[in-house]
């Protein structure tokens, strides 16, 4: 059993015995602990846990637990019911969903499909000023584009309440895949009354009111949060963790240490290269898998950008200097793959396309490189001064070194700069800076949920990349039976023009106690529920 130790802002909790402890599970029989409790290490602080607000993915695990779309997702990433029993479509256009009767939010009140209209017109408003507005438009409903731009009431959002258990969606287009993209937190339901009554604070412990398994009953910012179950949660009597602990950790190795400390019960972002001792002192403990998340460098095209960053050249010779094999190989040494494309070679029913560059040997990307930066009046001689901005993470540093040490043959110098999560999100969204760390996960499991990132109407295409062609390929693929061949042509475009530096496709490497059960490890999205898990007896 894990010791697990609050941090000091935290008060003296008198812990409840669960329904199951002394148990066995009512479908494996395995015995059950006495405390059934799961926590796990946070990266950073997450910004918000309000569903319509949340840009990044330690928000949307938090949320996860404590609020509950239309649908979630089995252990393998396949489609289950949420909120909603049955969902069809007799033409992908228009979809209809069918909503339990007894669902209810952690005040009492039903979860009624009205709740979804509200929650799904406030992410579209401009007023919320949501940075997952776009995704709203990316689902094709129906008059989307035009709320988002203010041309349009958000009333006028192609989804609608037939009745308190029905809820009518109206697409521009066929898009099969819709129910997989409603599992997306952005997609939630919120309590109007609720946000009506407490504004930005309703989020906040003894304020909110959710229907997910798990209600957040306390925070710390940037130390630790907590939940507990949610008693009008639909399905409270299979609830089996009765607690939930996060722990803010900026520091990886620092927080292995508290980890193999037995402080909490799991945690991602490994120190790099620690893995492979990992796997060979506790190979029941440490995992890896493949997450659909890209890791790349975002570079500014704007006009704040440095000059030099406007020309596809410099660019292309930036990209060809990095040397993704001694990234993945010799820092990194967990299962990542380099990357010379955005979309995860992962991604279901996604045709990977023959990126020119990657079939060249390191040797031959420098001397292309060296020639590039020579072309366009750059390089030792005529030296450019970058700055690289990354989230406070000894990975992510390591990694700033080792490129910038990988582009000073070039004749471009690197001043390094962290910031913690929140600032570092502030600073690259508004564009200031040269080149920034990135990273995307996909929010559902189709190479759109990469390749729109990157069209110009994107919040979240920090970069400023603009390419009409891509913008018309990716509008023309959202709309077509079969957009596989437009995606490889738009893989071609951002390859072309270099719109951002891919450098490697991510693997999730983590550490998890052996006695939590029933971890998802076949979800390539990695999203995970605490009320599928539990925790078994010590052996």
């Amino acid at each position: 059993m894990k010791r697990h130790v609050l941090l000091a802002a935290a008060s003296t909790l008198v812990l409840s015995l669960p329904a199951f402890a002394q148990e066995t599970h009512p479908e494996t029989g395995e015995t059950l602990a006495e405390t059934q409790e799961f926590s796990y290490r946070l990266l950073d602080q997450f910004p918000s846990i309000d569903p319509q607000l949340i840009e990044e993915t330690a928000g949307g695990h938090v949320a996860r637990q404590v609020f509950e779309g239309l649908l979630t997702q089995n252990a393998d990433g396949s489609l289950r019911p949420g909120v909603a029993t049955e969902w069809s479509s007799e033409d992908n256009q228009t979809w209809t969903f069918t909503l339990r009767d007894d669902a209810r939010w952690s005040n009492g009140d039903p979860v009624t499909a009205n709740d979804f209209v509200y929650a799904w017109r406030r992410a579209a408003d401009p007023a919320t000023a949501s940075e997952y507005a776009w995704y709203v438009e990316l689902t094709q409903m129906v008059n989307a584009a035009e709320i988002i731009a203010g041309e349009l009431p958000p009333e006028e959002l192609g989804v609608r309440a037939i009745d308190d258990h029905t809820l009518e969606v109206s697409l521009n287009a066929p898009l099969p895949y819709f129910p997989q993209m409603a599992v997306h937190y952005t997609l939630m339901p919120t309590h109007q009354a609720t946000i009506e009554a407490h504004g930005s604070d309703w989020t906040q412990p003894g304020n909110i009111v959710s229907n997910g398994a798990y209600i957040l009953t306390d925070i710390a910012v940037n130390e630790f949060f907590e939940l507990e179950p949610n008693p009008e949660y639909w399905g409270a009597d299979d609830v089996i963790i009765e607690r939930v602990t996060g722990y803010v950790i900026n520091d990886p190795n620092q927080a292995l240490s508290r980890f193999q400390a037995d402080e909490f019960d799991m945690m991602d972002d490994l120190p790099a290269g620690s893995y492979p001792d990992l796997e060979a002192e506790m190979p029941d403990t440490v995992h890896a898998t493949p997450r659909l998340c890209t890791y790349y460098y975002t570079i500014n095209q704007s006009e704040s950008g440095h000059e030099a960053l406007q020309d596809p050249r410099v660019r292309t010779a930036l990209s060809y200097a990095v040397r993704r094999d001694v990234i993945v190989d010799q820092i990194l040494q967990a299962g990542q793959r380099p990357a010379y494309s955005f979309t995860h070679w992962a991604t279901a029913d996604f045709e990977m396309p023959t990126i020119a560059y990657s079939e060249m040997t390191q040797e031959e990307r420098n001397e292309e490189a060296m020639r590039l930066m020579t072309e366009a009046g750059y390089g030792p001689d005529n030296p450019i001064d970058l700055n690289l901005i990354y989230n406070t993470s000894e990975n992510h540093r390591q990694i700033a070194i080792a490129v910038s040490q990988m582009w000073a043959p070039l004749g471009v110098n690197i001043e390094l700069a962290n910031y913690e999560w929140q600032s570092y999100l502030d600073i690259r969204g508004n564009q200031n800076f040269d080149v920034a760390r990135s990273a995307w996960c996909g929010d559902y499991n189709e190479a759109s949920t990469f390749l729109d990132l990157l069209t110009s109407r994107n919040a979240n295409n920090d970069g400023k990349f603009v390419n009409e062609e891509y913008d018309a390929l990716m509008s023309e693929a959202a709309v077509t039976s079969d957009p596989n061949p437009l995606y490889e042509q738009a893989e071609q475009i951002l390859a072309e023009e270099m719109a951002i530096i891919p450098i490697y496709h991510y693997s999730q490497n983590f550490v998890l106690d052996p006695t939590i059960r029933n971890w998802p490890m076949e979800n390539v999205e990695n999203n995970w529920y605490v009320r599928d898990l539990y925790r078994v007896a010590a052996e």
